[in-house]
């Protein structure tokens, strides 16, 4: 009844259908006057796998993994999060499928979570992208919470949070340097 491959189409074609809303709130979000403490922004799904539902937050980050504050001076900066997609429905099934359905997804776990993973990652992409996420000067990563890697946006790939935090800091050691040189 149920197949890998036709749940996926399905969340592809589900999510093309909510990509305008989404560009639009990144659009708006790339206007933004981030902190200087700002090192990178995480966009951060959250999915509700039991109602089929997801939702994507902005976090802007600063070097040491944590997230930037606004320390309320200044209103013309932006630091913190921002609901960037409020919950979407990403999949539908009629509640007598329900049973069968959760039964195929035990089933086929494993690989289903790895290809939600990518297809949510690469349509997140393609709207940054069209939303002009290109030209932001901020590195910026799509992850999945309390997962051990982060999907940059810009190089389109897949890397270990370690990679990102240890490229933040190089960026931020040169950046010293660059400065210390120049007095």
């Amino acid at each position: 009844m149920f197949s890998v491959d036709e749940y996926v189409r399905s969340i592809k074609d589900t999510l093309e259908k909510k990509s305008d809303p989404l560009i639009a709130n990144l659009q708006n979000i790339f206007t933004y006057n981030f902190s200087s403490n700002t090192a990178l922004l995480d966009f951060s799904p959250s999915i509700e796998p039991t109602r089929f539902e997801a939702s994507i937050i902005m976090f802007s980050m600063d070097e040491e993994a944590n997230e930037v504050f606004s320390d309320g001076n200044d209103t013309t900066v932006f630091a913190g999060s921002e609901e960037v997609l409020p919950e979407v429905e990403y999949y539908q099934l009629s509640d007598s499928q329900l049973d069968d359905f959760f039964d195929f997804y035990e089933q086929n776990e494993e690989t289903l979570v790895l290809k939600e993973q990518q297809v949510f990652a690469d349509w997140f992409c393609q709207c940054w992208e069209r939303a002009g996420g290109a030209a932001l000067n901020l590195p910026s990563y799509f992850v999945f919470h309390d997962d051990y890697k982060s999907y940059d946006l810009k190089n389109k790939r897949w890397i270990d949070d370690e990679e990102k935090w240890s490229k933040t800091e190089l960026i931020k050691m040169l950046l010293e340097a660059f400065f210390i040189s120049r007095l």
